[in-house]
This record gives C-alpha cells, structure tokens and sequence, in this order.
C-alpha cells in the first residue's frame, strides 16, 4: 500500500511503499495527487519512499507507475527517491535519463537530506494559474516574465481537461501589467501554446490594466479562433462568468 508522509515541510508532497504495492493504490493514492497539482497549476516536488516494510509491486502496479510518470512528468521539480535497495537505486537512475526534472536516490537513513535536496531546487514558476472545473476555466495569475515552464504547466493542465471534456470553455489571464517573456523559449513556447490550442478554448478574457491589453481583442481575431474580451483588473469575477458561460462557442 501507499501512505501520505505528513511530516514534510509544506512545499513536498511524499509517499511511503509499505508492503505490496498495487495498481489500486496508484489510482486512489497518486492519482488524487496528480489531480490536485493539475487542478491548483503547481508543481510537485516529490519524495517516495521506500523503507524495511516494502515488499515489492505488483505487475500492475509498475505498469501503472511508468505509464503516470510518463504522462505526468513536466508537473515535477524534482523526484526524490529514498530506499536502501540496490535496484531501487538504479531505477532512479534511468528515471533521471527520462524526467525532465532532477532524479535524486537517497538510503533511507538520509531521509533528512533527501528533504533538504527538494527544498534546495531552484523555484519552479514565478506565475501560477488553477483550474474552476465547475465552470470549465482555467485562472493564470501573471506576475513574472513568461518561461516555456509556464506554457508547459497549463498545457498539462488544459490537455487533461480537453482530453475528458473535449473542449475548454475558457481561458483567463490575470495581471496588472502584461509582464513580457524571459527570453525567445518563452516566446516560442507561448506561441506553441497558442498554436494548439486556439481551437480548443472556447473564450479568452483578459482582467488587466495595460494599454496593450486594450489592443488584445482586436489583435487577436487575427489569428485565433477564440472568442477574446477584455476586463479591468479588479473585474476577475465577471471575467471568470463570461469566460465560463456554457453557451461559448456553441
């Protein structure tokens, strides 16, 4: 089975193999997990931990381990793998070769360290967005110049939606001033986003201040198929309810 490690410092999400693990603790266990990060836009800095009590997984249970870690692996920071066995040891080692984030092994006896390893990561996204799934939309809070990180996490979050919903009702993008890109990555990745998913997103409201989003709606019925409406700051609410209105796109 899988246990929730409650005694991590907030910003660590950590799982503890006790006995055999099996496929039904992946579903009721990480799933939720995946879900909740998904849902808040955040990233995971994950621990697992592997003590004197595991017994093995079974063949379900593996295949389910491989198949989230693939479908799920750009919502880490960085995975921390805590075992005393050589060939857990080794698995962290080819998961580092296909995560895109840092893979750590740890013996248990350094459990500590391994703690200290994630808190240490560089900070992961400086912007941050939500999913309302009562209303089909998805928040982004900008408040930092735009990475490829950023439009990585909220493909991951609006792919899922789509995936299961088959279309996103809308797209809001909170800030006060629009705070540009990082470099060209940034500006390449926002426009993969738009690319493949203009489509897909039903309304895009924009709760800013800036004089260039008073220009957005016009600028942009040029190349996107969503519907695009402009909002003062304060009016995130009303952005939110026009972006979610069931009818869009219908």
């Amino acid at each position: 089975m899988l246990e929730t490690l409650t005694h991590l410092p907030a910003g660590i999400d950590g799982l503890k193999a006790v006995g055999t693990v099996s496929k039904d603790d992946y579903t009721s266990v990480v799933e939720p997990l995946l879900d909740d990060a998904r849902r808040q836009g955040r990233r995971i800095r994950f621990l697992y931990q592997f003590g004197p009590e595991f017994e093995g997984f079974t063949p379900g249970a593996a295949w389910e381990d491989a198949k989230l870690g693939l479908a799920s692996m750009r919502l880490f920071d960085g995975c921390a793998i805590v075992a005393d066995a050589p060939w857990l040891h080794g698995s962290a080692r080819v998961a580092g070769l296909l995560m895109p984030c840092p893979v750590r092994a740890f013996r248990n006896q350094d459990l500590p360290l391994a703690v200290d390893w994630l808190q240490s990561l560089p900070q992961g996204l400086a912007n941050s967005h939500r999913l309302l799934p009562e209303r089909g939309v998805i928040v982004v809070e900008l408040s930092a110049a735009l990475r490829a990180q950023d439009f990585e996490a909220l493909a991951v979050t609006a792919d899922d939606w789509i995936e299961t919903r088959g279309k996103l009702r809308g797209l809001v993008i909170h800030t006060r001033d629009f705070p540009g890109w990082e470099n060209a990555a940034g500006l390449f990745g926002h426009l993969r986003f738009v690319r493949d998913h203009h489509r897909r997103i039903a309304r895009v409201a924009l709760a800013a201040d800036s004089r260039l989003a008073e220009l957005a709606p016009r600028l942009a019925s040029h190349f996107v198929a969503a519907e695009v409406r402009k909002f003062d700051y304060d009016e995130l609410a009303q952005a939110i309810e026009w972006a979610g209105d069931a009818t869009a796109g219908s």
